[in-house]
């Protein structure tokens, strides 16, 4: 039977192999412009020195953007090494000003609190309830209150793989309910996502706010 260090390594290594294989606009949830989740930031109202946190942010265009609005308190956590590397690359000396965090967030053990924890496409890849049930307790506990909790997954509309990994697809009923506890939901809408192969994908976002800590 595979352990659950198994498991983990083999995630770790089939992710440094995508990101070894691939160029960022090959990857099948690019974006040139990360329109709805700066939104979600934007419309958060936190102050522009509040702790953000990108979950499996990897080589995405999300933190250029951030910083660009003039966020400074900013992390980004993958799986990845390589797909770090590939971001601190690409900002050059900009790249200073994020932490940059080599980690699974099942496994992941924040050194603070944050205002906003950004996750567009992990939480999908999360197939064991025990891995589940981590996250939503991490989630839970490093949210400082009336903090802003934004995320994307595939819909049940969504394909059932994505790079090769089978996923989970979630309504908009089954994501409120597994954050129910301490949190108030904002609004969760569905929105279609081009692919840079020009293949259609059903997300669900939904952002909650802390209601308590």
């Amino acid at each position: 039977m595979q352990n659950k260090n198994d498991s983990h390594d083999l995630r770790k290594e089939h992710w440094e192999m995508i990101y070894l294989k691939k160029t960022n606009k090959e990857m099948s949830w690019f974006q040139e412009n990360p329109e709805t989740s700066l939104r979600f930031l934007q419309n958060s109202s936190i102050p522009l020195d509040a702790a953000i946190i990108d979950i499996g942010g990897g080589d995405s265009l999300f933190v250029d953007f951030a910083l660009k609005l003039g966020y400074t308190n900013l992390s980004v956590l993958d799986i990845s090494e390589k797909a770090l590397e590939r971001a601190k690359s690409r900002l050059g000396a900009e790249a200073s000003k994020i932490t940059w965090i080599v980690a699974d967030v099942t496994r992941f053990k924040p050194e603070k609190k944050y205002a906003f924890w950004h996750d567009r496409a992990v939480f999908h890849f999360l197939t064991d309830k025990n891995d589940i049930e981590k996250y939503i307790n991490l989630v839970q506990n490093n949210l400082i209150e009336n903090s802003v909790f934004a995320i994307g997954t595939f819909s049940e509309q969504g394909p059932d793989k994505c790079s090769g990994l089978p996923i989970s697809k979630y309504s908009e009923i089954t994501m409120t309910n597994l954050f129910s506890k301490g949190f108030q939901k904002i609004k969760c809408f569905e929105e279609n996502h081009l692919t840079p192969s020009k293949v259609v994908q059903s997300f669900l976002f939904c952002t909650f706010k802390r209601m308590y800590a």
